[in-house]
This record gives C-alpha cells, sequence and structure tokens, in this order.
C-alpha cells in the first residue's frame, strides 16, 4: 500500500455535508450487497492470480540453498549501493505501510453486509477478502527481505514502527459503510499502484533492475486491485447513483487518508507526514497524483454523466466533478510557496533527530564507510522538518 495522499495538506473549498444512505436502507433487500452484488463478486473474484511462478517473493531474491547465495547477496548489495538514501527512505515507507496488512483485513471485515462472519466464510465476499489478504502479504515479505539483505537499512527500528503502526490501527472514517468502504479502497489501490509503479521506475534509473522488478511486481498486484475494487464500485452506481454518489463526495469531502496514517517509532509524532514529504519531493506520490486518482475515478464511473439523481445528489455530482481542478490549483500555490523557501537536496544517514535553532537537523553518531578506506560522521540537513531515519 502507498504512503500518505497528501491532500490533507491543503484547504479545500468549505462544501456542505452530504447525507449518506442509513444502514437500514443498506441492509434493506434491494441494497443489501451480500446478495445484490452477488454476481459483481463471482467476477471480482475472477481478479485473483493463481500460483504461478514468478509470484512468490523467494522468486526474486537470493536462494539460500543455492551455493551461489552469498554470492548473489553481494551482488545484491553491489546494486543497493548505487541507490540514493532518499529513495531508501520511500521504499521503507512502503515496506512499513505493507507489513500492517492485519489492520487492512480487519477494516474490510467492518464493512455491513460483505464481512466474514466466520473467518472462513464460503461466501464470494469472505473469498475475495481473503485471496486479497494472502496476494498483500507477499508484498511485505518481499520488501522486508530485500531490505534486510541490502544492509542498507536499520532493521531494528523498522520493526518497531511496525509494530507501532499494527498496534495503533487506522480510521479510513468508512463508518462500516461499504459504499465508503469500496470507494476508499478504489482510490487507496490505484494509489499503491502509482507508488510502486514510480519506485519501480526510480530503481530502473539507478541501475538495479532486480529492484525495479521487485516494485514493478507489486504494483500489477495492486493494478488488479484496483481494478476488482472499481468493479464493485461500478455496480454500485448501477443499482444505486443517488446514494453511490452521495458517499463519494461523503468520501471525498473528509479527504482520503493513506492506511499508514497513524505510523510512529516511539519518538515522531508526524513521521508519517515525513515519509510523505520525501516521497513527494522524489515524484513516488504527489498531490498532483491525489487530483488525477479523483479525476480518473469520476471519468471511471461516469459521474458527470448520471442522470435522475436527488437535488442533495446533484449536488453531490457537482462536487466531486468540480474537485480534481481545485486540487491541482491548490497545488499550483503550494508548491510555488514551498519554490520560495526552497532549502538544498540532501542525502539522510543515521536515525536520530536533533533540533538546531529554527530548523530541524538529522545527526549522525554511527561511523559510515563511504569510500572502502576511511570512515567519516555525517552531518545533514533535511529541509526544516523533523524525521526519524532508518538508514545506516
Amino acid at each position: 500500500m502507498a504512503l500518505k495522499l497528501n491532500a490533507s495538506n491543503f484547504q479545500y473549498p468549505k462544501c456542505a455535508s452530504f447525507a449518506l444512505p442509513p444502514v437500514a436502507t443498506i441492509r434493506s433487500p434491494k441494497f443489501f450487497m451480500a446478495s445484490t452484488l452477488r454476481s459483481g463478486s463471482k467476477e471480482v473474484e475472477t481478479m485473483k492470480k493463481p500460483f504461478s511462478p514468478p509470484r512468490e517473493p523467494q522468486d526474486f531474491l537470493p536462494d539460500p540453498a543455492s551455493d551461489g547465495f552469498y554470492d548473489q547477496i553481494k551482488e545484491l548489495r553491489e546494486r543497493a549501493r548505487e541507490i540514493p538514501d532518499d529513495y531508501f527512505v520511500v521504499l521503507v515507507g512502503d515496506m512499513i505501510t505493507e507489513e500492517a496488512l492485519p489492520t487492512y483485513q480487519t477494516m474490510l471485515n467492518t464493512l455491513d453486509g460483505v464481512r466474514d462472519e466466520t473467518g472462513a466464510s464460503p461466501t464470494s465476499w469472505a473469498i475475495w477478502t481473503r485471496a486479497w489478504t494472502a496476494e498483500e502479504n507477499r508484498h511485505g515479505d518481499l520488501l522486508n527481505k530485500y531490505l534486510y539483505l541490502s544492509g542498507r537499512v536499520n532493521m531494528k527500528q523498522i520493526e518497531k514502527t511496525i509494530q507501532y503502526l499494527i498496534g495503533s490501527g487506522m480510521d479510513p472514517r468508512t463508518e462500516n459503510n461499504p459504499y465508503l468502504g469500496f470507494i476508499y479502497t478504489s482510490f487507496q489501490e490505484r494509489a499503491t499502484f502509482i507508488s510502486h509503479g514510480n519506485t519501480a521506475r526510480l530503481a530502473r534509473e539507478h541501475g538495479d533492475l532486480k529492484l525495479a522488478q521487485i516494485c514493478g511486481t507489486i504494483a500489477s498486484d495492486e493494478k488488479r486491485h484496483e481494478t476488482a475494487y472499481t468493479k464493485i464500485v461500478e455496480k454500485l452506481f448501477e443499482i444505486d447513483p443517488d446514494g453511490t454518489v452521495l458517499a463519494f463526495a461523503d468520501m471525498m469531502r473528509k479527504k482520503i487518508s493513506m492506511p499508514a496514517h497513524l505510523m510512529y517509532d516511539g519518538r515522531d509524532d508526524n513521521l508519517f507526514d515525513h515519509f510523505s514529504a520525501v516521497a513527494q519531493r522524489l515524484g513516488v506520490y504527489t498531490a498532483r497524483d491525489y487530483a488525477d486518482i479523483l479525476e480518473h475515478l469520476v471519468g471511471r464511473w461516469k459521474v458527470e454523466n448520471l442522470m435522475g439523481l436527488s437535488a442533495e445528489g446533484q449536488k453531490a455530482q457537482d462536487y466531486v466533478c468540480g474537485l480534481p481542478p481545485r486540487i491541482r490549483r491548490l497545488e499550483e500555490r503550494a508548491q510555488g510557496r514551498a519554490r520560495a523557501k526552497e532549502v538544498p537536496r540532501i542525502h539522510l544517514a543515521g536515525y536520530m533527530t536533533e533540533r538546531c535553532n529554527s530548523e530541524f537537523t538529522i545527526r549522525t553518531s554511527a561511523n559510515i564507510d563511504t569510500t572502502g578506506k576511511k570512515k567519516r560522521k555525517l552531518h545533514v540537513t533535511l529541509f526544516a522538518i523533523p524525521f526519524v531515519v532508518f538508514l545506516v
């Protein structure tokens, strides 16, 4: 899953709240999703990918049973050595997010009408959720093992952060409502696809084709998941256009927060924002992407063409259709302010933070071997924000 969607950094124009379909309506025979969308859920099941090589994490990593295992690790580390530190900061953020998978399955099972009631339910919804979880589990496993073998990161600090994140949970503000839940997952899976796709692109640019393959494979999984969830919402628009557009507007009014928005390492309360800032700077995931995703979903679900809506539904329709250009204008203004205050781009080392006058500095007390011949201590500054880094 991806880093934070940065739209929360912008102040949207004030808009009215949109009333959602009451739970009683969702549970009525017409809209009870376990039955109304049964045919759709069967179609979604086809989005699962069968087990076939290369699909498992080990297919992309050095083989511990091979005589050349240590040589393979050496090659992996040589490639990783050429990749900038800030790229690894983003990759660590991606991995920590993926490793909080138990939270995300829990979130799906809060949704009325589609939850797995027994833990092994034979319903199509439950089968999909478990299959989705199994596929997502590969992502965290693969990135975790790669980062461990790379020797570039402080694994203990990362493991602490994963523990905190799973313990903190998440609040996507979907209110047990499947309309909100599947709109949220449609948006979030596309964001994840974009994020992993860009880490693949950057890895390729830095010459690590194996890492590019790893990130690209994860991105392809996220793309299929996006397709599945957008098909579900497409079906909702068919059977209940008014209720669905109200839910869409409500979700966007509340803003989409990413699954790891409660990321914490024991010290930095704003850690997720700081990972997001690096992702924004590298172009891995940006506020412009947020607007692009919204515009894509508006077009994918043909929201502009909805007919027969209530007065509230028409207001919601106008709101979501007009929101992408508003976000872009706000993003352009924010970028202009950021350029006016721009500080030098630097690389990161260590993981201790220290305040220095009006800006924050990152210091390392560890000796970093940068030449293969001598060691030196580094002192770097990260665009005037606090940060806890996971690099060694």
